[in-house]
């Protein structure tokens, strides 16, 4: 019987600590960064993406970052062929794969599998963005939330790419977009792998809001504005495509367009990363066999290093 290889997952609510906890980790272990998380994957999306150092990035080494240009649309599935790719280039060096991000589709997709998804319908997509002009997305995701409760509690109702597409799941499934994500079903990866999910969460979620807020404000101060100023300079990227939707880099750049002043810019980016946070504290409550633990405790990092070396010793 072939050994399970050990994939260590690292995950959490954004500003919970993930990187700097993994970089940790990873000189401990013998391990390597894989990123989960869909804003990393561009270029020029440094300040407010949180994005490692370049003297962070020596530290260990890192898959998966700056590897597309922010016009370039990136999937789930187009990130589990490119995990699967670094994992196995990880494991040749017989390192340890350390799955690091907050992108909870990335990583469910790549543990659990694909959905059994219907394709898209160009006559229904019509038909839901000629309702969301009639009536506004926020009467859609009011619709979504009647009939998938859970896919509204993690889709906001500023993001019509993903509300669009749980809606036209459900009007051509005739089954939530929740229900078939939950289906029984198993990846490559657990077939190949024992998996250890490893989730940061602060119990008091006051905790969690100080860091969003003071990661925001050290983002300010670091030159984001500036960031997002170079841009939208770029003639290819525009206020549509899915890298300038992210938390922070949207509101920037309405704040740059005129659309608020400084202070809203500042209190509608925290509001938004505090909902980005909620989100993946709902994918994490349904997440199976996941381990958490409170950033705040003083034996966070011994009772995580002694849960991976308990873990390493069973396989």
């Amino acid at each position: 019987m072939t050994q399970l290889q050990p994939l260590i997952v690292i995950t959490g609510p954004t500003a919970s600590g993930k990187s700097a906890l993994a970089l940790t980790l990873c000189t401990q272990f013998k391990g390597e960064i894989i990123n989960a998380d869909s804003t990393l994957i561009y270029r020029h999306l440094n300040i407010g993406t949180a994005k490692p150092t370049p003297a962070e990035l020596k530290i260990v080494p890192h898959h998966l970052i700056d590897i597309l240009d922010p016009d370039i649309p990136f999937s789930a599935g187009q990130f589990c062929k490119e995990a699967e790719k670094a994992i196995a280039d990880i494991e040749q060096r017989q390192h340890i794969p350390f799955l690091v991000g907050g992108t909870m589709l990335y990583l469910k997709t790549l543990l659990y599998g694909l959905s059994a998804l219907p394709t898209a319908s160009t006559e229904i997509r019509a038909a839901i963005t000629k309702d969301a002009e009639k009536y506004g997305w926020a009467t859609l995701h009011e619709r979504l939330k009647q009939v998938d409760p859970r896919a509204a509690a993690r889709i906001h109702v500023n993001d019509p790419q993903r509300l669009q597409r749980a809606l036209e799941i459900y009007y051509l499934a005739g089954q939530t977009q929740s229900d078939l994500f939950n289906a029984p079903k198993q990846g490559l990866i657990q077939q190949s792998h024992r998996v250890l999910t490893i989730a940061i969460v602060p119990q008091d979620r006051a905790v969690l809001h100080l860091r969003i807020a003071e990661r925001f404000d050290a983002m300010l101060q670091a030159g984001f504005i500036d960031e997002v100023t170079a841009l939208k300079k770029r003639p290819e990227l525009h206020a549509a495509l899915p890298a300038m939707r992210a938390v922070g880099y949207r509101q920037v750049w309405q704040y740059l367009d005129g659309d608020y002043d400084y202070a809203t810019m500042r209190d509608k980016a925290i509001a938004a990363t505090r909902q980005l946070a909620k989100r993946q504290l709902t994918w994490l409550r349904q997440w199976p066999e996941v381990q958490c633990f409170d950033p705040t405790e003083d034996d966070f990092l011994t009772a995580i290093e002694i849960c991976i070396h308990d873990f390493l010793g069973k396989l």
